[in-house]
């Protein structure tokens, strides 16, 4: 199993780059947000990847973070949902937006993804909103980058891969993990921590649990 390429990029496209790894070039799908954000080419990148093994087909996938790899692992279980639909998903929301999308039951953002249809956004929700409050609470742990370190790769240092977020996912794993300390159920708890993450972009935990806290008081 290949589950990291660092290198050198000799050729990049929307959906896949070309890493050289000490000589040997590997072709790495990714989505067109990853794209976007790597480096020119001559550059040093390193994604994690996922090995994706058929009888006549072997494709690498790659991922800035073990949080987008996990979603990605997530969403190829969904009957309809293969590689490229998944990277379209990501492609177009991110990990953390993902996340959010399931927490909420709000397919229509899912289907906002290219090739992604109305049927097929309800039941990526239908069977991951249950999952996603665990993928959320680890998120500030799978959010580690997989920039290589300075003797691995001979090239300029390299720029870790990011993607454009809202919210940290650790500060949203850290808000969840409050409120469920505090009493709340995981899915309650996960719906109003994704819905404060979106109403407010880059907040900081404190500032997460106090949005989610008021969403989950008693109307009335």
């Amino acid at each position: 199993m290949i589950g990291r390429i660092a290198g050198v990029i000799l050729h990049r496209a929307m959906d896949h780059v070309l890493i050289d790894v000490r000589g040997v070039g590997y072709v790495v799908h990714v989505s067109q947000r990853t794209a976007a954000a790597l480096p020119p080419v001559g550059g040093a990148c390193a994604l994690y990847t996922e090995l994706l093994v058929r009888e006549d087909l072997l494709q690498l996938f790659g991922f800035p973070t073990l949080l987008e790899k996990e979603w990605h692992r997530l969403l190829t279980t969904v009957q309809g949902v293969g590689a490229k639909a998944s990277m379209a998903i990501l492609g177009t929301l991110g990990a953390e937006g993902v996340g959010r999308a399931i927490a909420l039951g709000d397919w229509s953002s899912i289907k906002a993804a290219p090739g992604v249809g109305p049927k097929l956004a309800q039941r990526v929700v239908m069977e991951l909103k249950d999952k996603a409050p665990t993928v959320m609470a680890l998120g500030g742990a799978l959010t580690v980058d997989a920039a290589p370190a300075a003797d691995v790769i001979e090239a300029p240092a390299a720029r870790p891969v990011r993607a454009p977020v809202t919210a940290t996912a650790g500060a949203t794993a850290d808000a969840l993990s409050a409120l469920v300390n505090l009493g709340y159920g995981q899915g309650e708890a996960a719906a109003a921590v994704a819905q404060a993450a979106g109403e407010n972009e880059g907040s900081a935990t404190p500032a997460l649990i106090r949005a989610a806290l008021k969403l989950l008081a008693p109307k009335g």
